[in-house]
């Protein structure tokens, strides 16, 4: 089933990266795209118990929903998690 999820703290290339490569470690999540420019990630799962396996894991590395809020703790996690996404591009 395709999915989408639009997120918080999303800003460049660096952002996507992480959350790609974190996405994929979810077995049954495939065919991930990150639009950037308006902060939606796009993904298919085998069912709802995946999608919010992707969500958890977005809110873990720093890039809730639009619908969770988006403590300091959230945009600290952010700032790491895209410099890592930068380094290992």
């Amino acid at each position: 089933m395709q999915n989408s999820i639009t997120v918080q703290n999303l800003k460049c290339c660096g952002c996507a990266n992480t959350i790609k490569n974190k996405i994929s470690e979810i077995d049954t999540v495939s065919d991930i795209k990150i639009d950037i420019d308006n902060s939606i990630i796009s993904f298919s799962t085998k069912s709802n118990e995946d999608l919010l396996k992707v969500h958890d894991k977005l809110k873990a590395i720093g890039y809730p929903s639009i619908d969770d809020e988006n403590s300091f703790a959230s945009k600290a996690k952010s700032f790491i998690s895209c410099a890592t996404g930068k380094i290992s591009s």
